[in-house]
């Protein structure tokens, strides 16, 4: 722990000296990190799906250079301390785990997040739904709401009925078709994904990882289909759609 301690400090104490002395970094604002942060985000959530361990400790560091440099900022601003910051997060964490700091008694990590959003509608927030950033992408944002609404007990009984839900969906959807109607087609088709996300969390599946593997197979497939057609002294764009889907399936049995 001291050597953790040590460690953080420096780290606290390089910011200070790089906002000090660096024309870039004391050119930074709040609204200039902000799309930075969103990155480098991103670039953990990469090194956690390729489970690149290395690559996971890299992000790490640069995402808490992002959290130091934004109390740095505040502190500037005589808005906040990093100090306050870290004291905020570790008062959060005992008030809303009574059953480890205090003498409330779960069965298990479902009673752990229903007390959370007990504790957090105790504390004034007007909706369990009201921790979900407006600005998530719409397949995590669905995840998100679905777990928090089922902490209030808003949840299906089983899976078989969540899939008869997706099936009415999909139904729906193929009605919406007919019409032709493109309001009344988006409208269905965002209830199919938003039942199939339910689906997903039911099967203990993540959604949103799981469609970035399959956008990540989609990727390594179709390089390799441009790769094979060159090979062959041609462009995917002169063949046909049949030759196009014979390399696609040469390709799907090389990786089984």
């Amino acid at each position: 722990m001291e050597h953790t301690a040590t460690a953080f400090l420096r780290l606290v104490k390089i910011m200070d000296e790089l906002r000090e002395k660096c024309p870039w970094d004391k050119k930074q604002t709040l609204a200039s990190l902000r799309h930075l942060t969103i990155e480098e985000t991103y670039e953990l959530a990469d090194a956690i799906t390729e489970n690149d361990l290395p690559g996971l400790q890299e992000e790490l560091g640069d995402l808490l250079l992002h959290i130091i440099f934004y109390a740095k900022i505040g502190s500037e601003k005589n808005a906040f301390t990093l100090e306050e910051v870290i004291n905020g997060v570790c008062e959060k964490l005992i008030v809303r785990h009574p059953h480890i700091y205090g003498d409330v008694k779960v069965n298990n990590e479902e009673d752990v997040k229903q007390n959370w959003e007990k504790i957090k509608l105790a504390q004034g927030k007007k909706s369990v739904l009201g921790g979900v950033p407006k600005s998530l992408p719409a397949l995590v944002k669905a995840i998100r709401l679905q777990e928090k609404s089922k902490q209030v007990g808003f949840e299906w009984d089983n899976t078989e009925d969540v899939w008869k839900k997706v099936e009415e969906e999909i139904s729906e959807l193929q009605q919406a078709v007919k019409t032709g109607d493109v309001g009344l087609m988006e409208d269905e088709m965002g209830d199919v994904l938003f039942s199939l996300v339910n689906f997903a969390r039911f099967l203990k599946v993540d959604a949103e990882n799981a469609l970035e593997r399959t956008n990540k197979k989609f990727i390594n497939r179709f390089t390799q289909m441009e790769t094979a057609a060159r090979d062959q002294g041609t462009f995917l764009h002169d063949m046909t759609l049949a030759q196009m889907d014979n390399l696609w399936n040469t390709i799907k049995m090389k990786e089984k």
